[in-house]
């Protein structure tokens, strides 16, 4: 688990520019089906089953995007201007190193911020239009040559094992859901399936779920099981609100979620003693889930969340033992609860 979480997460994918990280993904699913792929939207696919067999068919998704910059031009002085790719914390941006993915290879660069020696206000939260990304170069023409408005530029971090079974990385967000959803595939590949599996690692979810939008309308699934992140507790958060780090798979439960889905859901976590937890919304759930849930007539759809720590931020921090609960809740409900997973 670790050492897939790694790979997907150190992959450059942010919105629109997922051709790293699907790429990577699709290298993955194609482990379990053989005819994985990516589409011209920079979605990957993969199916498991007989579309004439007579069983139903779910789709198991999570998005393959991050959250990230875009180049939108260049000054005169060779410093590159930015703009957001999802919704980055304003909080994190001064004297972050960054690398800006160009068509020619990865550049290197660090965000400016000016010493507080001479600052006039060093508690300001510099706002987006404010980012400079100094690179090296010394001029407008030196830097051109190299990067174009339209590449993409992230915060840089190296995904690192922290104390027991928590991992740090960017791109968490949602990579685990991805490494959820293969672990489920590793663990019923040998077993009888109740469905047909239908694979989707949506790109564009940080800008509004486009991937999902174009993936669904084009499924033929009966069922949904999206797995994202969501909140995880900190002690500057109020616990009713958040999900706790440790204990398991999120269930989500929200007018837009199938009840029928979620009660098997509930059941099988019961029955198998999966650790989970609940998280209940009044409204849409903020995930690929709502799309989907009302694509194509509508697909019955189910949520699973894995608690994260630090949400849009170079370090989010999930439990690896979380994630696996998760991929033994969707592998449960795959075979139909009839197999030990």
């Amino acid at each position: 688990m670790l050492e897939m979480l790694e790979k997907l997460c150190a992959a450059a994918g942010v919105s629109g520019a997922e051709t790293a990280a699907a790429e990577t993904a699709r290298e993955l699913l194609s482990r379990y089906a053989s005819g994985a792929s990516v589409d011209k939207f920079g979605c990957v696919h993969g199916f498991i089953g007989s579309r004439d067999n007579g069983k139903p068919t779910v789709m198991l998704e999570a998005h393959i995007d991050e959250i990230g910059f875009i180049v939108t031009y260049i000054d005169e002085d060779g410093f590159l201007r930015v703009g957001q790719c999802g919704g980055t914390d304003r909080r994190l941006y001064a004297a972050q190193t960054v690398t800006v993915h160009t068509d020619s290879g990865d550049i290197r660069g660090v965000i400016c911020t000016l010493p507080p020696h001479v600052a006039s206000d060093s508690s300001k939260t510099m706002k987006t239009e404010e980012i400079a990304i100094d690179v090296g170069f010394p001029s407008r023409e030196a830097a051109a040559a190299h990067v174009s408005p339209g590449d993409r530029v992230t915060i840089d971090n190296t995904p690192a094992k922290l104390c027991g079974t928590r991992v740090t990385a960017k791109a968490i967000d949602d990579r685990a859901g991805v490494a959820a959803m293969l672990y489920a595939l590793e663990l019923v590949k040998d077993k009888t399936l109740s469905y047909n599996v239908e694979v989707l690692f949506a790109s564009q979810e940080e800008v509004g779920s486009r991937g999902a939008v174009i993936g669904a309308f084009d499924s033929r699934a009966d069922i949904a099981l999206v797995t994202d992140v969501s909140f995880a507790y900190t002690p500057d958060d109020k616990k009713q609100d958040c999900g706790e780090m440790g204990k398991g798979a999120m269930i989500g439960i929200s007018p837009v979620l199938d009840r029928e889905v979620t009660a098997e859901l509930k059941k099988l976590a019961a029955d198998k003693k999966i650790p989970c937890q609940y998280e209940v919304m009044g409204r849409d759930t903020g995930t690929d889930a709502d799309d989907i849930s009302v694509s194509h007539g509508g697909i019955r759809t189910g949520l699973i969340s894995i608690p994260q720590k630090y949400m849009h931020t170079p370090v989010e921090i999930v439990d690896t033992a979380d994630i696996e609960a998760v991929s033994r809740l969707v592998a449960a409900f795959l075979t139909g609860g009839e197999c030990d997973v």
